[in-house]
């Protein structure tokens, strides 16, 4: 069994599904690099339950490069796996396990080649630095984004490796997760006078999303490389009500919406924030009592195509991958793009595997 693939089952055994704490395992990483001579630095979140990580192979010197994964992974609640989604499981030419390919894959590759770098006498240096909360709002790297660029010198590129099969991308869609929460009033519904419907606010509010997204679609560019080519608006869940009898007081709508990189996120949500206005006012206008509530869970930034693309350059030379890629799914990438490093985003494993029961990635992928 190669060094990459032992790595990367220690790293699938820890469970850290975003909920839980992901210490043991950057205590894990920490001891592996210390025995390697590797010193890190770890970065506690604000509840202090999970940390960031960066180590530094190499002179302390500017033009670096930053190799960025993240230590989290999605749940396995209510997925129907084949083998213990927190034991790597080998089956013919692939690794099954959560994380496997998104994206424990990477981090164990660029732990593994940690001897090969201590050995390579480097003029500049390569630094690890492991995320926590990617998958939940890209925490983690909203917080440790401005450390790098307080405390390391100046980087040539960051390189982070969500799963491309190796393909470089220099774009992605941005990320906005809303939750908007309606109260109304209950009443008797033959006596719907007395009360003030949540659902019929949250409906209110769910049709001018609809009416937006279309918007966005009929606003498409054609010649745009992102499928779709334009801004998506989900309605993900919707909850409200007790029984067929009763005017519901409560209402809950949580929203996600994919933006494109150069669309103007603060317009889009100042209109939703507008929309929410109006509806408030609507139900006050019955009840004073009444609300309608919208919060922003998560924000992240959109990755846009750079002029000069230092770390795509990089990537490509050392790929081979000449094409031009972009991805609808978000990253650490426009977190640390819009602190201001050159950021390209190209690692192991297909995102088609990614967040399913029976998680995998290619052995050939690892090994490489």
């Amino acid at each position: 069994m190669s060094q990459s693939i032992e790595i990367l089952s220690k790293l699938v055994s820890f469970d850290t599904v975003s909920r839980n704490s992901n210490l043991d395992l950057v205590d894990w990483v920490v001891a592996y690099l210390a025995d390697l001579g590797v010193e890190c630095q770890t970065f506690k979140s604000p509840c202090g339950t999970k940390a960031n990580m960066l180590a530094t192979i190499g002179p302390d010197v500017p033009g670096g490069v930053v190799l960025s994964g993240h230590t989290d992974v999605v749940p396995v609640d209510d997925q129907i796996w084949a083998t213990d989604p927190f034991e790597l499981t080998q089956k013919g030419t692939r690794l099954y396990g959560r994380g496997s390919c998104d994206m424990k894959g990477f981090d164990a590759i660029c732990l593994a080649k940690v001897p090969e770098m201590l050995k390579a006498n480097l003029k500049t240096p390569i630094h690890l630095a492991f995320s926590y909360d990617e998958e939940v709002g890209l925490l983690g790297a909203i917080e440790l984004a401005p450390r790098l660029a307080e405390i390391l010198p100046d980087v040539k590129a960051i390189l982070v490796g969500e799963p491309t099969e190796m393909k470089v991308v220099e774009q992605h869609k941005g990320f906005m997760y809303l939750k908007a929460v309606f109260e109304g009033i209950e009443a008797h519904s033959s006596m719907p006078y007395l009360g003030v419907s949540s659902n019929v606010a949250a409906t209110k509010f769910m049709s001018a999303l609809v009416a937006m997204d279309e918007e966005f679609a009929a606003s498409k560019d054609n010649n745009s490389p992102f499928l779709p080519p334009h801004s998506t608006i989900n309605i993900a869940v919707i909850s409200g009500g007790t029984a067929g009898n009763i005017i519901p007081n409560k209402s809950v709508v949580d929203v996600s919406i994919r933006v494109m990189p150069e669309e103007d996120v603060n317009a889009i949500v100042g209109r939703i924030t507008a929309e929410m206005d109006s509806i408030r006012s609507w139900m006050q206008d019955q009840d004073p009592a009444c609300n309608a509530i919208l919060d922003l869970d998560a924000d992240t930034y959109g990755l846009r195509k750079e002029p000069d693309g230092q770390a795509a350059t990089l990537c490509r030379r050392y790929s081979g991958d000449n094409s031009d890629n972009v991805v609808s799914y978000g990253t650490d990438g426009g977190v640390f793009q819009k602190a201001g490093f050159s950021v390209a985003i190209c690692g192991p494993g297909s995102i088609d595997q990614a967040h399913k029961p029976d998680e995998f990635i290619e052995i050939s992928q690892i090994e490489a």
